[in-house]
């Protein structure tokens, strides 16, 4: 009982130590607290500048990661952005393209179409516009096909003009299509006349691009840059149009140059000038 005793008087001297110490404590704070609000404003803000000089560099360095991460989210964010925009100004690139294209394309096929339209055929003669769809060259033919759309006038043996010369001939015709022989095709045999001097001769095709002139006087008048034009013999084409050009005169044989750019032909004239029929005609009663 003596031992509790002694333990709880000092457990109480213990808790009245505490206490004053915590109000020395409290009253030193109010003292200090005192003195600040007391003190000279300079001296505090000295006091802060020395503060803020200690501890800048230390904010600094602990903001080097937030800012090198801040600044790498913004590049990627710029990089992004500039991709986006890239991305669809080539698409936008790429659709002005096609339509240019296809402006270019409705312009120069407008263009042909016109010069069709003022094509002015004889009065006995009509004609009919075909688009070529396909060529047709290899060493056994020279040919186009060509696409007519539905019409009954188109027949075979009509002469076939590209531009204001002579290209061919309607060699077959199958429905909305025809085939072309080419006037270069080595089946083909066109009478021709020498515009300038008259001489005759004719002109060959060898499935090449250039055919050649045959069957002329030995001392024709014929010279490089002479006008070729069908001559009419043989009923197949009216004489006056337009074939081809003397481009070189050899010892064994005379090339000529075509007038029109077969290759880059994309529309045709199919004419009907009534002769072939005519022929045809005159051919089966004289075999009767």
């Amino acid at each position: 009982m003596k031992r509790r005793r002694v333990l709880f008087i000092r457990l109480s001297q213990f808790r009245l130590f505490i206490r004053k110490f915590l109000i020395a404590v409290l009253f030193v704070s109010a003292l200090a607290l005192m003195m600040l609000s007391k003190a000279d404003s300079l001296v505090l803000e000295k006091t802060s500048d020395v503060l803020l000089q200690v501890f800048n560099p230390v904010i600094r360095v602990v903001q080097l990661p937030a800012q090198f991460v801040y600044g790498v989210y913004g590049k990627i964010k710029d990089v992004s952005r500039v991709y986006a925009e890239n991305k669809k100004l080539k698409k936008e690139h790429a659709d002005r393209l096609l339509l240019k294209n296809r402006l270019r394309t409705l312009e120069a096929e407008n263009k042909l179409l016109a010069r069709l339209l003022n094509y002015t055929p004889p009065p006995e003669a009509t004609f009919v516009t075909a688009k070529i769809i396909a060529e047709e060259g290899d060493g056994f033919s020279h040919s186009l096909i060509a696409y007519v759309g539905k019409t009954d006038k188109v027949k075979e043996g009509q002469v076939v003009l590209g531009g204001e010369s002579v290209v061919g001939r309607v060699e077959t015709v199958a429905g909305k299509y025809v085939r072309v022989l080419l006037f270069t095709d080595i089946n083909s045999k066109i009478p021709v006349i020498v515009e300038r001097s008259r001489e005759r001769g004719i002109l060959s095709g060898d499935n090449t691009t250039v055919p050649k002139l045959q069957f002329t006087a030995l001392n024709a008048d014929i010279k490089p840059g002479d006008m070729l034009v069908t001559s009419g013999v043989a009923g197949i084409f009216p004489a006056g149009l337009p074939v081809g050009i003397v481009s070189r005169i050899g010892e064994d044989e005379t090339e000529v140059e075509t007038i029109t750019d077969i290759p880059r032909l994309e529309y045709v004239r199919i004419v009907d000038y009534g002769i072939y029929d005519d022929v045809v005609m005159m051919t089966s009663e004289n075999e009767e």
